[in-house]
């Protein structure tokens, strides 16, 4: 690649383009994710994103129609911008964590799952849960793939903007 391309390549990033198509990333693969593992298994997809929703709501959720499954989707795609965002911030703090985003972004996803399922939905209104092996499992592959590291690619994209080049070089 020639510096030019180079250089524009890396003029089209900036932190905050980097965050919007990491979130957006995240939450359209989790969600496509979800929708392709557990449609197999016969849950539709409104009773999928209602059932993002009854975190929320509680059990009421799955009666509450198509209303319920768009505010699922909405909170769906709001946890996925918290977790890219939280990892832009970690990254700002150890930029060591740009260096290495095919290591540290899978190790990442897959703390983001054991706090979703170890803490944050045990304390929300769906309450403690135990998945099975196979549910187990998806989970722990697509948070390593594609939750952490899109957000890793997303802070490294961040990190290498124009005028943040010269900070990444130096972690």
């Amino acid at each position: 690649m020639t510096s030019a391309v180079v250089a524009a390549n890396r003029a089209m990033w900036t932190p905050a383009r980097a965050l919007l198509l990491g979130g957006l990333t995240v939450g359209v693969l989790d969600a496509l994710d979800a929708l392709v593992f557990f449609g197999l298994r016969g849950v539709p997809p409104v009773r999928l994103f209602q059932g993002i929703a009854s975190g929320l709501l509680g059990h009421s959720a799955f009666a509450g129609g198509m209303a319920t499954a768009l505010l699922g989707v909405l909170l769906h795609f709001i946890i996925a911008f918290a977790i890219v965002a939280s990892y832009h911030t970690a990254a700002q703090r150890l930029p060591g964590l740009t260096l290495r985003p095919w290591i540290y972004g899978p190790l990442y996803g897959v703390l983001v799952y054991a706090v979703m399922n170890l803490i944050v939905i045990p304390l929300s209104a769906i309450g403690p849960r135990s998945p099975s092996a196979g549910v187990l499992l998806n989970g722990l592959l697509i948070h390593a793939l594609g939750v952490g590291l899109p957000a890793a690619l997303s802070a490294r994209a961040a990190r290498l903007a124009p005028g943040k080049a010269r900070v990444a070089r130096r972690a």
